[in-house]
């Protein structure tokens, strides 16, 4: 009997992808208690390399942030981010005009189109506690006839995604792809997850030591793989796998997991090939070199919209709970809850 896994590749940094995913970026950080400014205390930088840090020193990295962690005010083109939040938060500001605090569970899906500007930074909010902060980003293409279309922010909050026990010691949350009844919140309408033929899914799946689910199985043509980021010992279609491994699976194959020694979890992502040339440089994802060239150029002239923010790294105020600011002057609130399963 022929195998369902096609590969067993190690989980380095980031995570490669597979079309119509470009790279996924797994961030676990341990940060301390914040200070006033919902940061880093100057004396707990020295010895990083502020701009860059991206060391895990003491448990923890900066990143581009200065005294906030995170990742202050750049530019994107031609595919979309898609932010899960599991612990922490996200003070996110764009050049739209759009602004948002989110976390613990919650989803940002922002198709960057023909161009915009994003800060995304990790507010210590706590101050008398640590602040852990888990997140998956990935990077998820467009099809050549959306590279170029408006930018658009969106949010899936934690409260408005199924989470469903498809077994026992099992629980998935549905973040895209519906599992039979469990239809998760729309993706932005111009995203590959809402194309007809798209059959993209992100699932992230949680096991309790023993526990075991069979995967539903999808069209025989799409790109399938499954990310073991906790896990000592589990098991993947009766083949033995242990953490920080992704598995290539045929769709159409029956394949049972299970976590045999501890508990465990995995990152499903699943999506029918776009099948364009994908040419990339730093934060601009297009189908050719010219097209990235005249990337280069347009921003360069235009700042994709500007910045209409005071700073490139701006938060919010450490009382403010979960809401979002959209574009169109839209205003969700949503209480403030602790992080997800």
């Amino acid at each position: 009997m022929t195998s369902p896994i096609l590969e067993i590749v190690p989980l380095g940094f980031p995570w490669d992808g597979l079309d119509p995913f470009i790279f996924t970026v797994h961030h676990v950080d341990d940060y301390p208690a914040g200070n006033e400014n919902q940061g880093i205390d100057r004396n707990d930088l020295v010895g990083r390399n502020m701009g860059s840090d991206f060391s895990y020193k003491d448990g923890w990295s900066m990143y581009h942030g200065a005294e906030v962690p995170g990742f202050p005010q750049h530019p994107h083109r031609g595919f979309e981010t898609v932010t899960v939040v599991r612990r922490g938060y996200v003070d996110h500001s764009d050049s739209l005009g759009a602004t948002a605090r989110y976390g613990g569970g919650d989803v940002q899906w922002l198709t960057t189109g023909s161009g915009i500007q994003h800060s995304e930074m990790f507010p210590l909010i706590q101050a008398n506690e640590g602040n852990p902060l888990e997140l998956f980003q990935i990077w998820l293409n467009l099809p050549p006839e959306a590279k170029m279309v408006p930018a658009h922010f969106g949010m899936l909050w934690s409260e408005d995604i199924p989470t469903i026990t498809p077994s026992p010691g099992v629980s998935v949350d549905v973040i895209a792809g519906a599992i039979g009844d469990a239809t998760p919140p729309s993706p932005p309408p111009d995203s590959w997850g809402s194309h007809p033929n798209g059959e993209l899914a992100i699932w992230l799946i949680r096991l309790e030591e023993g526990a075991e689910w069979a995967l539903p199985t999808a069209a025989s043509d799409v790109n399938r793989m499954l990310h073991c980021f906790i896990g000592d010992v589990t098991s993947v279609a009766g083949t033995t796998v242990t953490k920080d491994v992704g598995v290539r699976l045929q769709p159409d194959a029956p394949v049972s997991i299970s976590a045999t020694t501890g508990p465990a979890e995995f990152l499903l992502l699943q999506g029918r090939p776009i099948g364009a040339p994908v040419f990339q440089m730093g934060p601009f994802v297009m189908n050719s070199p010219e097209e990235l060239r005249q990337a280069v150029v347009d921003y360069r002239a235009t700042q994709f919209g500007g910045w209409p923010w005071n700073g490139p790294d701006p938060v919010h105020d450490r009382r403010e709970g979960r809401f979002a600011l959209h574009a169109d002057g839209k205003v969700e609130h949503r209480d403030m809850q602790p992080a997800a399963g």
